[in-house]
């Protein structure tokens, strides 16, 4: 097993730059989710490591070896894709050896490998089967069980469960959770669902424009954004942002979010850590979830109330998503199944301050 590790590496096409002074350190057996939008250079961050792009400049390291000349077959990784690449024409059992036997390993050792994998996954009684029998579930642990008979030090996945439905996604997703458990080897997976790197990740790499924004463990992203891109993008739905002043009441001391059309009371704990801005402009951000029904909300939070007008409402059986409107801007809310309010009437919501956020307006970099 092996830890991995970028040291200021770049990834150029002629003006373009899609991995920019990227230096990230992967701990051995760490489940690393590298998440962000389409074009932000997650997936050619992975391709860097698997050989499969050549970087521009920096270094590559798989535990102490530097990997930057190493060929793709010699860095002992495993990468699986977004699309199965299975061989039509060969059995299961085939496809999964077929690494093995470029190898030349032998053929006692491929069989003992091939099996422990297929019954790893669940799929020992389709061996025999082609890939075109096969759902598009047990393609995609086809395509896991051949890069696991490997016993490679790193795992590579791109987009693994893309073109699987809602359901299966569910599923496959906790497969690999536990199949990262079991392996105890180091797993790389690159997505755009930020549920998925939410549920699966020791740790998640938030990139952008080929900048990699913060590293943290999901909860602490969750809770503690760097950035405006990172808090509207960790979480769904995505955190709701208001442009606002921060201003203080008279001699109280008391620090409140004006945001023209709604006045809330800043916490005394928050206040004490942004009193420095007040009188500035700022973004002020709330997650959804922080926003409950006034007959509903917690007793135990620092609650500011709100008063919206219902746009539309989606029910969800456990929860209520609220779209409301407050001084023309749209927000949104997450509240309890009880809510009766429905399109077109007036709503008293409550903002839980203990979970606010503050933001730089120009810089967009988080205050708390």
């Amino acid at each position: 097993m092996a830890s991995v590790s970028y040291e200021n590496v770049y990834k150029r096409w002629g003006d373009v730059t899609a991995v920019n002074d990227l230096s990230l350190e992967i701990a051995d057996k760490e489940f690393m989710v590298y998440v962000g939008p389409s074009g932000c250079g997650k997936s050619t961050t992975l391709r860097l490591l698997a050989g499969l792009e050549e970087i521009s400049d920096g270094t590559i390291r798989i535990g102490d070896r530097v990997v930057n000349d190493v060929p793709p077959k010699d860095r002992d990784i495993a990468m699986v894709f977004q699309s199965y690449a299975l061989y039509p024409h060969m059995s299961v059992y085939d496809n999964m050896a077929f690494g093995l036997k470029l190898r030349k390993t032998p053929k006692a050792e491929i069989d003992a490998k091939v099996k422990e994998a297929a019954d790893l996954l669940g799929i020992g009684q389709l061996l025999d089967r082609k890939p075109k029998q096969l759902s598009g579930g047990q393609r995609q642990r086809v395509a896991v069980g051949r890069a696991i008979v490997r016993h490679p030090q790193v795992f590579l996945f791109d987009e693994p469960l893309s073109n699987l439905d809602a359901k299966l996604r569910v599923e496959t997703r906790a497969n690999i959770s536990r199949l990262h458990l079991q392996l105890g080897t180091t797993f790389i997976y690159v997505t755009h669902d930020q549920t998925e790197a939410m549920t699966m990740a020791s740790r998640i790499a938030v990139l952008k424009d080929g900048i990699l924004q913060q590293v943290d463990t999901p909860q602490s992203l969750y809770d503690h954004p760097c950035n405006v891109f990172v808090a509207g993008f960790i979480g769904s739905p995505s955190m709701n942002f208001f442009d606002a002043t921060l201003v203080e009441e008279g001699d109280t001391g008391k620090l409140f979010v004006d945001g023209g059309s709604f006045r809330l009371l800043v916490p005394a704990d928050k206040a004490a850590m942004v009193r420095g801005h007040k009188g500035e402009q700022v973004v002020f951000g709330i997650r959804p979830e922080d926003i409950h029904h006034a007959q509903y909300a917690p007793a135990d939070i620092h609650a500011a109330p709100l008063a919206a007008n219902v746009d539309v409402t989606e029910l969800m059986g456990n929860e209520i998503l609220v779209y409301a409107l407050v001084g023309g801007k749209q927000f949104i809310a997450r509240v309890d199944p009880r809510t009766r309010e429905r399109a077109g009437s007036d709503i008293g919501l409550v903002l839980n301050m203990d979970n606010m956020h503050l933001f730089d307006p120009k810089s967009e970099v988080a205050y708390i």
